[in-house]
C-alpha cells in the first residue's frame, strides 16, 4: 500500500520532471487530497475520479488529485503501479490545463466518450443480467 505522504512524493517527482512552461496560470497548482470521489454517473459506485481540473473566477485554475480514489482502484498495486497511474491522471489533467488556454475541448470530448462507453456497457450488463 502507498500511503498519503508517499502519494504525495510521488506527485512532486512526477510534477517536477514535467516542463515548467505546462504550468503557466496554474495559479493553484496540485492538491493532493485523502477523499475518494465518485463519478456522477458512477452505477453502484464503481466509478471513481482520480482527478480533476478546475477552473473558477474565485480559486483560479488548478488540479485535485484524490488519494482515496487511488486506494480504492489501485490499493493492491505495487508502487510502481501506482507511480505510472498517478503520472497518467496528472499528465490527463495538465492536459486539460493546457487545452483549456488554448480553448480547445479535445480531452473533454475524449471523456464524454469514456463515459458514454461505461453508461454503455452498464446497461448491457443490466440486459443480461434481467435475460438470465
Amino acid at each position: 500500500m502507498v500511503s498519503f505522504d508517499e502519494a504525495g512524493e510521488m506527485l512532486d517527482t512526477i510534477s517536477d520532471s514535467l516542463p515548467f512552461e505546462l504550468y503557466r496560470e496554474l495559479n493553484g497548482g496540485i492538491v493532493l487530497v485523502p477523499e475518494f470521489k465518485y463519478h456522477p454517473k458512477s452505477i453502484e459506485n464503481d466509478l471513481y475520479i482520480l482527478g480533476e481540473y478546475h477552473r473558477s473566477l474565485d480559486m483560479g485554475r488548478y488540479i485535485v488529485i484524490y488519494y482515496g480514489s487511488f486506494e480504492k482502484v489501485f490499493g493492491n498495486c505495487s508502487r510502481e503501479q501506482w507511480y505510472e497511474e498517478l503520472r497518467k491522471v496528472l499528465v490527463h489533467e495538465v492536459r486539460h490545463h493546457n487545452e483549456g488556454l488554448a480553448g480547445y475541448r479535445d480531452l473533454e470530448v475524449y471523456d464524454e466518450d469514456q463515459i458514454a462507453g461505461y453508461l454503455a456497457s452498464k446497461v448491457r450488463q443490466i440486459k443480461i443480467s434481467d435475460n438470465t
